[in-house]
């Protein structure tokens, strides 16, 4: 693997799912210019690190957090974000939760 993977047609693969994306739409990883992240790998690493840091906290706002997060996965397990009446309510209204 080179470490600019960069293709003929001036894209790039994400790091992470191996999409091919414009390079100007990645984000690059600190001292790391080789590891590319494009935008949704992005999102989901931030939504992980959040999750990381608020197991080392406590009080209303991540009891909150958490239950939203749970939430959201029993959507995501029953499939409810693909349903035709409300999983398009559903999946604008999980852009705005942590």
């Amino acid at each position: 693997m080179s470490a600019d993977p960069i293709s003929s047609d001036d894209t790039t693969r994400c790091w992470c799912c191996g999409n091919t994306v414009d390079p100007d739409r990645m984000v690059r990883l600190g001292r790391h210019p080789e590891a590319r992240l494009c935008l949704q790998c992005a999102h989901f690493a931030h939504q992980q690190a959040l999750r990381i840091e608020d197991r080392e906290k406590r009080g209303p706002t991540v009891f909150a957090r958490d239950t939203l997060r749970n939430l959201r996965g029993e959507v995501m397990r029953r499939g409810l974000h693909q349903n035709k009446f409300i999983g398009g309510w559903l999946r604008r209204l999980g852009k705005h939760l942590p």
